[in-house]
């Protein structure tokens, strides 16, 4: 990268977008969903607006001169220790910015699910003896597939297919927090996710072919300050997750952050 190229990227200029609506987090049958999985309250996005053209290549740059913007530290959203929402405020010294695979147009992505015994034609969800996972409670067959390498239904989702956007969404969901209460049925979470999906996620339609393409990209990200982490949190849990959707040609930046707990009321 040349160093113009590298000016360029650190000279990006964000612009809080408060205005935005995430459909999918006001409606309140998922509102009621997000409470039952231990996870409302904790759950949050947001939109920035940015002033320039996005490379993909200069994703580092990128993330470290958006928690750096004035305007992105003083309204960016999180969880205390304490459990009140606050906002980052702090010098940020280091990123990590992993890219997250955004390719998915449909949900039949999971129609694997009815066939090998993981949820039935009813969609009910199968269950089976109760194990754990790092704290994490599996009473059924669709946390094993998740969770367990060693399940039977495992290699249903291929490494690559569980890097997926959608995958993670899903399983974002259905392990929920703290006191998460789980459903018997597959729909509810396949419906959270698809409005999640929709919500976050930017679209084109190729003119002369009409297929439709996702044009966002994706990064999970962390920030550190000079206490070592502080976003999304200062504990890693894999159910403490932060994720920044770019949408290059709207020039926009959509964030989803949660914080692995119990429901917030």
């Amino acid at each position: 990268m040349s160093a113009g190229d590298r000016g360029c990227a650190e000279s990006f200029v964000f612009r809080s977008l408060p205005q935005k609506a995430f459909s999918c987090l006001e409606d309140r049958d998922i509102g009621d969903r997000l409470l039952k999985w231990s996870m409302q309250g904790r759950i949050t996005a947001q939109a920035f607006s940015f002033d320039q053209q996005f490379k993909p290549y200069q994703k580092d740059e990128f993330v470290m001169a958006f928690f750096n913007d004035q305007n992105v530290s003083s309204s960016l959203k999180l969880l205390s220790a304490s459990g009140q929402w606050t906002t980052l405020g702090s010098k940020v010294t280091k990123v990590e910015a992993t890219v997250v695979p955004c390719t998915q147009i449909s949900m039949s992505f999971f129609d694997r699910l009815y066939s090998e015994g993981v949820v039935r034609e009813t969609g009910d969800i199968v269950k089976c003896y109760d194990d754990y996972y790092n704290d994490i409670l599996i009473s059924d067959e669709l946390r094993k597939v998740l969770l367990l390498e060693d399940s039977d239904h495992y290699d249903l989702f291929s490494q690559l297919d569980r890097k997926e956007f959608l995958f993670c969404l899903f399983k974002h969901l259905c392990i929920g927090g703290t006191l998460c209460q789980f459903e018997d049925v597959v729909g509810p979470y396949l419906e959270t996710t698809k409005a999640l999906y929709k919500d976050l996620v930017s679209v084109q339609k190729n003119p002369e072919t009409k297929e439709i393409r996702i044009i966002s990209t994706v990064f999970r990200v962390s920030a550190y300050d000079d206490n070592g982490l502080c976003y999304p949190s200062s504990k890693s849990h894999e159910q403490t997750f932060a994720y920044l959707i770019v949408d290059p040609c709207k020039r926009h930046v959509h964030t989803l952050y949660h914080c692995f707990g119990g429901s917030l009321f």
